[in-house]
């Protein structure tokens, strides 16, 4: 008789027995061994039916072609700049993706992008060689002035953002600030405020540590509500806000990238990796 040996959301380590029997099938971090399925990662089980997947808890960011991510200019070469992304490979911003406007040869590139600049970029390209190229050029994608960067881990982004945009929206409400988070886990956030920047900035890191338990929505709902003192309503992020929140698909599926109303807006795609609450 088959059966789940794991809770569901629970963290699990390599080799470890997840379910026992044939009526179970192995997917994303996972592998059969004779009729029991075992993990091969550190991750938190999630179970889609009869399917057994595991989601890392840690690891760097893997570029993936249509990938939208806030990168930072490290580097500028004659062809163009040259970026880091939380990725173990840097990437490049080649001269003729890197502004609108005609850029003549042996032009001066740092009038465009300094370094230490950050940037919201699409790849492009991916070679076998793990060359990465990136694309400013278009909807959504501009260099970002002032504001703040948060670092979380890459297979947290879903959470961060929330089904439907749903937990980035309710930072948003409490604390007045823009955010665009990356695909890499890399998180940008502007307000008036400083105080409200670092709620939001706390917020950010709590949901980074706590992603993996149960009733995450309902306890940093309460927790804004008390740094804040504002009333906040669960919804989904469908207000066309000045700024973007990009999410993750599946290790396998294709990311999409749609815009809300303003000329800097991007995607927000909650992905299978979201854990509804």
């Amino acid at each position: 008789m088959s059966k789940l040996v794991v809770e569901e959301k629970e963290v699990v380590v390599p080799g470890q027995i997840v379910a026992e029997g044939m009526d179970y099938l192995p997917s994303y971090g996972t592998y059969r061994l004779g009729e029991n399925i075992l993990a091969n990662r550190v991750g938190v089980v999630s179970l889609d039916g009869k399917i057994i997947k595991t989601i890392p808890l840690s690891g760097k960011y893997m570029a993936r072609r249509n990938d939208v991510v806030i990168a930072q200019i490290f580097d500028i070469a004659s062809s163009g700049w040259r970026v880091k992304m939380n990725s173990p490979y840097p990437g490049m911003i080649p001269v003729k993706d890197g502004s609108f406007e005609f850029i003549a040869r042996g032009a001066d590139l740092s009038r465009f992008f300094q370094i230490d600049d950050y940037v919201v970029a699409k790849i492009t390209n991916i070679t076998s060689q793990n060359l990465i190229d990136l694309s400013v050029r278009g909807q959504g994608l501009h260099k970002l002035r002032g504001g703040r960067i948060v670092y979380v881990n890459t297979h947290k982004v879903p959470r961060v953002i929330g089904k439907k945009g749903s937990m980035v929206s309710m930072i948003k409400q409490a604390t007045g600030c823009k955010i665009v988070v990356g695909q890499n886990g890399i998180i940008w956030l502007a307000g008036e405020n400083p105080a409200m920047e670092n709620v939001a900035v706390q917020t950010i890191e709590k949901i980074d540590r706590e992603s993996h338990m149960s009733g995450l929505t309902d306890r940093i709902k309460a927790h804004l509500e008390n740094l804040t003192g504002v009333t906040l309503e669960i919804h989904s992020q469908d207000d066309g806000n000045e700024e973007t929140e990009f999410s993750l698909d599946e290790e396998e599926s294709e990311p999409t990238f749609e815009s809300s109303n303003n000329n800097n807006n991007g995607n927000n795609n909650d992905g299978d990796l979201e854990w509804n609450e």
